[in-house]
């Protein structure tokens, strides 16, 4: 990450020159683009690797999964801005689980982002909170492109890509879904998906009864 930090910050002293050519702004914002995409890989890189090689399982704590949600939901909106998305936060608000916060947060993160990157402008995304006495589910919904049934068996491969084109466009490191499963596996819950193309798809974490908060 130094290497790409000096880098960075020498092309942000340079573009903001004054002495810069006019034909040279374009190449620099190309460059500091593509530095910032190199770093959000490195980091993405750097979680895996240390969900892989932790071989205990996360310090518990009790989270508020209605406050992580929503919270996870705000930063989203940020994200969407100017391209209309709408958030719905729905289910059991108060429920409570034992886990590692940090942890959680990022995959969350990870799911709702690529719901607000793989879903049209407008386009609605659910995170839905349901207990049963087999645990608690969670699930990210949207009314997005959808994914092909060949593909969803291979969507927590590290870099695997259903459309590279459109992981350019999204900025994504085909890491993501990755990092979810392996946060899951740490908290013994798992990935679920259902998908329709053109239909969008549904995201479900599944946590074991032991999750949950007395």
């Amino acid at each position: 990450r130094t290497p790409l930090t000096v880098i960075k910050g020498y092309l942000e002293t340079l573009g903001d020159s004054e002495q810069m050519p006019k034909n040279w702004q374009h190449p620099f914002a190309q460059m500091s683009q593509q530095t910032t995409r190199m770093n959000v890989l490195i980091q993405d890189l750097i979680t895996l690797s240390k969900l892989e090689t932790q071989e205990r399982e996360p310090a518990r704590e009790q989270v508020d999964l209605g406050s992580l949600l929503a919270g996870v939901l705000d930063d989203a909106k940020a994200l969407s801005a100017e391209r209309g998305h709408s958030f719905v936060l729905l289910g059991d608000v108060n429920t409570k689980m034992l886990g590692n916060a940090e942890e959680l947060r990022s995959a969350f993160v990870n799911l709702v982002v690529n719901a607000v990157n793989y879903s049209p402008e407008g386009g609605k995304i659910i995170v839905n909170i349901a207990r049963s006495g087999h645990g608690v589910e969670i699930s990210v919904k949207d009314n997005g492109v959808g994914i092909a049934p060949k593909h969803i068996p291979r969507l927590t491969e590290r870099f695997y890509r259903v459309d590279p084109s459109r992981s350019v466009l999204t900025g994504g490191t085909g890491l993501g879904l990755a990092i979810v499963k392996h946060i899951l596996l740490r908290h013994n819950a798992a990935l679920r998906i259902n998908s329709m193309l053109g239909k969008g798809s549904t995201f479900y974490c599944d946590f074991p009864s032991e999750a949950l908060a007395a």
